[in-house]
């Protein structure tokens, strides 16, 4: 499995230095890594371009759970749009690509599913509204971003409360400052 991974990621870095769209590199890595995939492996992907000069993000999902965004002085909101089918399940798949537009004071809340599927010694989910209400009290503590990732480890961690997990959680929290100005 991390050796599958790893050629995802290496056939994902490849297209993006081509200048690829993330629809456009999901299409070819899932046709790559179809091939001989006889284990029937399969990764997920939420891939997005941001042009960090005026905001534009270009993104594409291949099975992945949805982000999070909180417009500036709003409350997290899911990304639910358009997703296509994990990368390596099926071949001849075409990705689409969504454009979104960042504003100043945005910011980005990305996850895997090992985060909302922690559980507790009970067996119960850490799950997305607890994500959710985590994500908002660590603005009403003005939690800045790089703070954000170690606080809803902690909370993540409180709740599983030292019981085995079957999968690790990553996340990534980005906040878009605006344009430079000139």
């Amino acid at each position: 499995a991390a050796l599958f991974m790893v050629i995802a990621k290496s056939l994902i870095k490849t297209g993006a230095m081509q200048g690829l769209t993330p629809a456009e590199i999901l299409t070819s890595v899932n046709d790559q890594l179809c091939e001989n995939n006889d284990a029937g492996m399969f990764v997920t992907v939420y891939m997005g371009l941001l042009e960090l000069a005026t905001g534009k993000l270009l993104v594409a999902n291949a099975g992945h759970n949805p982000p999070l965004i909180r417009r500036r002085g709003g409350q997290y909101e899911w990304l639910r749009h358009r997703s296509g089918f994990v990368l390596a399940g099926l071949p001849d798949r075409k990705y689409v690509d969504v454009e979104m537009q960042l504003m100043t004071g945005d910011r980005l809340f990305l996850y895997t599913d090992g985060v909302t599927e922690m559980q507790n010694p009970q067996q119960k989910l850490y799950g997305e509204d607890r994500l959710i209400e985590t994500l908002g009290a660590s603005d009403a503590e003005r939690r800045g971003v790089m703070e954000l990732l170690p606080y809803v480890r902690a909370s993540v961690d409180r709740f599983a409360d030292g019981a085995e997990q079957a999968d690790d959680g990553t996340m990534l929290a980005l906040d878009w400052y605006g344009p430079e100005k000139q």
